[in-house]
């Protein structure tokens, strides 16, 4: 539950380079450390905040900030739902029809970080939708890292290709998420599992070289993604991150 790229691993051909799966690997006080950021409490809220379709009706960019982005779809709002499945109260609006999300939708976590939930791209796409988030990638000071979200049963296709071009043209810094893994049969998954990581390493510069696999129906990977998350936002000491 907590590596599933790891759990992988020991069903690679002998000489497949595996550097890619260990880049992340926290220790248990930085795991206990993020749950704790994803946990609300006494002066800590985890709160829905605002929606907005233009970068100037965002909220004020105080806090550090990722986004979450991907095809219609591709399970983007289930498993923003599952990293806040410590804060129940907090309402991810999930659709099992695709193109749900319109607007970016905007989560305050405590005083530590912002998470954004962006519409989809591709299938019912918002019209607006490249203006959209161009402007706020581009005009977004405190974009710390953008997640792209990547279904893990069909593996990378022709819009997640041009949602890559326009993050490496922008030099955002990414991180690609393998959704669905628990809907993939092993030998498919190891196959877009290598062929994405290839992918990573011949053709980008601003992608973080770890996938991260993840399915928020059995909660595989989510403890490492919110982890991640806190590390990328700077609410990790160093020392714990690796």
């Amino acid at each position: 539950l907590l590596f599933p790229l790891q759990r992988l691993e020991r069903h690679l051909a002998p000489g497949t380079d595996t550097a890619p799966f260990h880049l992340f690997e926290p220790g248990l006080a930085a795991l206990q450390r993020a749950e704790a950021l994803f946990r609300p409490g006494r002066g800590h809220a985890i709160d829905y905040v605002s929606s907005a379709v233009r970068t100037d009706h965002a909220p004020p960019a105080a806090l550090p900030e990722v986004c979450f982005v991907g095809r219609s779809n591709v399970g983007k709002s289930s498993l923003i739902r599952a990293l806040f499945s410590l804060a129940p109260e907090v309402e991810v609006r999930v659709s099992k029809t695709p193109g749900h999300t319109k607007k970016m939708n905007f989560f305050k976590v405590g005083k530590y970080f912002t998470l954004v939930d962006m519409p989809g791209y591709g299938y019912r796409a918002p019209q607006d939708f490249v203006e959209m988030v161009e402007a706020y990638l581009q005009e977004r000071c405190n974009l710390k890292r953008t997640f792209l979200l990547v279904d893990g049963v069909v593996g990378l296709q022709k819009t997640d290709h041009i949602a890559v071009e326009m993050l490496e043209e922008f030099g955002i810094p990414y991180v690609m998420v393998l959704t669905k893994i628990d809907r993939a049969a092993r030998g498919l998954l190891l196959k877009n599992v290598l062929g994405i990581q290839e992918f990573i390493k011949e053709n980008t510069q601003g992608c973080f070289p770890q996938l991260f696999l993840v399915s928020s129906v059995e909660f595989s990977g989510v403890h490492l993604l919110r982890c991640f998350v806190a590390h990328v936002t700077g609410n990790l000491p160093a020392v714990e991150a690796s």
